[in-house]
């Protein structure tokens, strides 16, 4: 077992304060776990039933250990190493790493886990009249402890990728390339069995940078698929992330994950076929604003114009023929009255109103565009055209 070694940390803490926090610690592991499994994601859901009873124990067990070592003057011994706290945040670690989490997602769950313990613990401490000094070395006590768990279990989960991970992870890594790729169901399926990966109903590609693939896959379900610098269609620099079920308010958090990452996510497809969930995704990638989040699923109109731009070009050429003798900014304005008109189907006071301009003025232009396209305005195939090359 290779564990970080271990740091003396002694501060004397009032006993009437540690009885006092004693008290408390069941509430205060119940909000840990609640916290962490609302504020990362790879845990939602992770912590039901007859588990969650286990693991809330368990970090009443971990809050408790830390008390006793507090109450003796420090948090880790020279001479102890391999306390049973640090033997189980050891175990944790590689049985994460076995579950598929990442340590990224760990670290974030202890980072929660600190943050809550910490608010809890002390206001505590301070409803209690503990003097500044005293909670100044309570908060160190509270972090070094933290800090020694949370390597404790890095360390574990780097053991078991070390011995185990690997192989699996070539095996995912093929997985997903053959997934982007398209490659027959039989052969994804047989794929899926090797890398001892369990299949989701539906997968949801997402382009991002390299750089980003690995701090967001550990905020995801622990069965999302990376790829990196395959297929050669992808731009370098970027990589592909293959989320399972995401749907509904699932993908409103993906979103919200994704905010601030220039990331493109395509739409929501059976896994077996999520290549086209890809494609989409990246005829999407010029289309997103720099450092914006780009949703096709917001932006379905838009990928269909943009599917075959020249093909929009020339049927605008064709649409807004009769404009063509007028003058630029007549032709301009016609063209912008002609738009509003189909947007708000002929209502004039709402097209006045989007052109900033009086009912009387639409009247006129629309008189004028009427004379210039005769019958045709009333033409179903026309008014489809038109808004279609207008949009």
């Amino acid at each position: 077992m290779s564990l970080p070694e271990a740091r003396t940390t002694r501060i004397t803490l009032d006993p009437r304060l540690l009885d006092l926090l004693r008290r408390r610690l069941p509430d205060v592991a119940t909000h840990t776990i609640a916290a962490v499994t609302d504020e990362v994601p790879s845990y939602a859901g992770a912590f039901g039933g007859p588990m969650g009873d286990n693991v809330e124990n368990a970090v009443q067990m971990a809050l408790a250990g830390f008390l006793r070592l507090a109450a003796r003057g420090r948090v880790v011994d020279q001479a102890q190493p391999l306390s049973p706290a640090l033997e189980g945040a050891y175990a944790l670690g590689r049985g994460e790493a076995r579950s598929g989490r990442s340590a990224d997602a760990l670290l974030s769950a202890y980072r929660v886990g600190a943050r809550v313990a910490w608010r809890e613990l002390a206001e505590t401490a301070v409803t209690a009249g503990v003097p500044a000094d005293m909670l100044a070395d309570f908060a160190e006590l509270v972090f070094a402890y933290i800090d020694e768990l949370s390597a404790a279990s890095v360390a574990g989960h780097a053991d078991e990728l070390e011995t185990s991970g690997r192989v699996r992870q070539g095996y995912l890594d093929r997985l997903a390339f053959g997934i982007l790729r398209g490659d027959p169901a039989d052969a994804l399926v047989a794929a899926a069995e090797r890398a001892d990966w369990t299949p989701p109903k539906t997968l949801t590609a997402v382009i991002l940078s390299s750089a980003q693939l690995r701090p967001v896959q550990g905020l995801l379900d622990p069965r999302t698929l990376t790829s990196v610098g395959e297929p050669v269609t992808l731009p370098d620099g970027l990589g592909v992330l293959l989320v399972p079920d995401i749907g509904g308010r699932a993908r409103t958090r993906l979103m919200r994950t994704l905010t601030g990452r220039a990331a493109v996510a395509g739409p929501p497809r059976p896994w077996l076929v999520a290549s086209t969930s890809y494609a989409r995704a990246l005829r999407a990638l010029d289309l997103r604003d720099e450092d914006a989040t780009y949703d096709t699923e917001e932006h379905l109109a838009e990928l269909v114009l943009t599917a075959d731009r020249e093909a929009v070009a020339d049927l605008r050429t064709r649409v807004l023929a009769p404009l063509a003798d007028l003058r630029p900014a007549t032709r301009q304005k016609l063209a912008e009255t002609l738009r509003a008109w189909l947007l708000h189907q002929g209502r004039r006071d709402d097209v006045a109103a989007a052109l900033f301009v009086h009912p009387q003025t639409v009247r006129y232009r629309m008189g004028q565009l009427r004379e210039l396209y005769g019958d045709r305005l009333d033409d179903p195939e026309t008014i489809r055209d038109l808004t279609l090359a207008l949009s």
